[in-house]
């Protein structure tokens, strides 16, 4: 499906103005308590997903009255509502994938946790991107493009095994066709030194991690 998606987590508040840069014909989709952020940004939710044991009621009662389909799961389910409302978005046959909100401070295992989904392969064929707060993460297979102001902290993570093949440019400290391994450091901390930079990778996966303004 052409039209991008975008799917509302759960987490720290959102900034309004993000509503200025979203495609206005996406397919809105709500993880749960990530149903408050569409009131933030004036986003009309198409599915609403999750167990429902964070959401306001009276908030999924007024979307449910607007037209918002709502997919209850069970409390004791084995995925957190953003890997179902990913699940949800593959099956409908998007591949273009905004996620905003997450992170939340006292709920580290839940952000490790979706990190690490975001980048399944059961998701290979999404193109996802994740906005928290300040921070853009991005799950590459093959290559993008890194747009910020010099200065910008740039770390790379391999997921699932070693990525082979890593090349950057516009960085600090710049990759040519080399490996970075799980459990090693070396990605952490890069630098953009213009305000484009490229990372590409051969095979394997990469989470790219762009810290927009911090430097």
């Amino acid at each position: 499906m052409d039209k991008p998606a975008i799917v509302l987590t759960g987490g720290d508040p959102v900034d309004a103005d993000l509503a200025h840069d979203l495609p206005l014909d996406a397919y809105v989709v709500a993880a749960d308590s990530g149903l408050g952020h569409a009131k933030t940004l004036g986003l009309a939710v198409d599915v609403l997903i999750g167990d429902m044991d964070s959401v306001d009621p009276q908030d999924a009662a007024r979307a449910e009255r607007a037209g918002t389909v709502i997919e209850r799961h069970p409390v004791d389910k084995d995925a957190t509502d953003l890997e179902l409302a990913l699940r949800h978005v593959a099956a409908e046959g998007f591949k273009t994938v905004i996620v905003l909100g997450g992170k939340g401070g006292s709920r580290l295992d839940h952000f490790l946790g979706n990190a690490l989904a975001i980048a399944a392969p059961q998701f290979r064929d999404l193109d996802i991107e994740w906005r928290v707060a300040d921070t853009l993460l991005r799950v590459v297979r093959t290559s993008t493009v890194v747009t910020g102001s010099p200065g910008d902290i740039v770390s790379l993570l391999p997921l699932g095994g070693p990525a082979i093949g890593v090349t950057t440019s516009g960085l600090r400290w710049a990759l040519d066709d080399e490996t970075l391994s799980p459990g090693t450091t070396r990605g952490i901390s890069n630098e953009l030194t213009d305000e484009q930079g490229t990372v590409s990778v051969d095979d394997g996966t990469l989470l790219v991690i762009h810290h927009e303004g911090q430097q």
